[in-house]
């Protein structure tokens, strides 16, 4: 086995897409995104017999939770884990040279015994926070329109032909001021709500990086000229993926219609899947996820479980992170 890190954007994401793309967030534009935002990364190919069996966008995080090396929705093999005992010897070597107190993994394979014992046999502990979705909802897209509205929660499939009574049109829009207008509603469902929102750079950085590569777009509702609701969606070759929302108390089924047309514009890109992302999981998401929950899984779908966040601990540093992350869970009614 050798690892080596990868410079080539067509050859990184040749490996991606031939294995499955299943979350954009191994994807050459998340790092993009991550050096934008001042991380330094690493993109690395894991290699048997001089054959890529595997990929992993390593991010080396300095933040006030810690320092650690964390690898987003990876690694990715085309094999499951094989060769992630190397990998992870690879990574220990570079946390104790460069004083990173952990690694950190949002592993992308299923939620069960066996994959757990995986993480177990090379000395993870679950981490006391996740990173980004470990619950996921999926939508199959290789079925027809009707098919597709015939599987939906009947509520959900009479809101979305109630919508075009109602006056819903809905926009898509890429563009500067696209980004504007979906930042003034994001801001005011995060102030009703009572979450904190992703940054301006963040969520700017995001849509810039992939839209680059034309796998992001911003879908507006309205109804008589004004904006009720946005939501930013990302794209690989495999899936659509809701990944940012925001929408303004209305008594019009906006937020039901722009789903519907994010789904279809998925289906015509030729994604197999919509990833409508995270939903509630007692004692891993804020308690307050029914209303947001019932609302995906309300368009059909199957639920999705991957193996919770896995720590490695380097130093006795981690535990300052762990206890630091307990507070952040709380503080986020989890």
């Amino acid at each position: 086995m050798d690892i080596r890190e990868i410079t080539d954007y067509g050859f990184w994401q040749q490996f991606f897409y031939s294995s499955g793309s299943p979350s954009f967030l191994q994807s050459w534009e998340w790092g993009e995104v991550q050096e934008k935002l001042g991380n330094k990364i690493l993109r690395l190919g894991i290699y048997n017999d001089k054959q890529l069996s595997g990929i992993a966008l390593v991010i080396k995080i300095e933040s006030k939770r810690g320092r650690f090396l964390f690898i987003p929705h990876g690694p990715i093999f085309k094999s499951e884990n094989s060769n992630l005992d190397g990998l992870v010897s690879y990574l220990i070597k570079i946390a104790k040279q460069e004083n990173f107190s952990f690694i950190r993994t949002a592993p992308i394979v299923e939620d069960n015994p066996s994959n757990r014992k995986v993480f177990e046999d090379l000395s993870f502990k679950t981490a006391p926070i996740y990173m980004h979705a470990e619950r996921t909802w999926i939508l199959d897209l290789n079925i027809t329109e009707q098919e597709l509205l015939n599987g939906m929660r009947k509520t959900t499939r009479y809101l979305i032909k109630r919508s075009d009574r109602d006056g819903v049109v809905i926009e898509e829009r890429t563009g500067e001021k696209a980004f504007d207008d979906f930042w003034r509603i994001y801001k005011e469902t995060a102030n009703r709500e009572k979450f904190i929102p992703y940054s301006l750079k963040y969520v700017k950085s995001e849509f810039e990086e992939f839209s680059k590569t034309n796998n992001a777009l911003f879908l507006f509702g309205k109804v008589e000229g004004v904006y009720y609701a946005s939501a930013l969606i990302l794209f690989t070759k495999s899936s659509g993926f809701y990944h940012q929302g925001a929408s303004i108390h209305t008594k019009f089924p906006v937020t039901y219609r722009l789903q519907w047309e994010a789904i279809l514009r998925a289906k015509k890109r030729g994604c197999s899947l919509y990833n409508f992302w995270g939903i509630k999981q007692e004692g891993r998401t804020p308690r307050d996820w029914d209303g947001l929950t019932l609302f995906k899984t309300g368009f059909g779908g199957r639920q999705i479980d991957y193996v919770p966040t896995q720590d490695l601990v380097i130093s006795p540093k981690y535990y300052l992170t762990y206890l630091y992350e307990k507070y952040l869970a709380w503080k986020r009614r989890v």
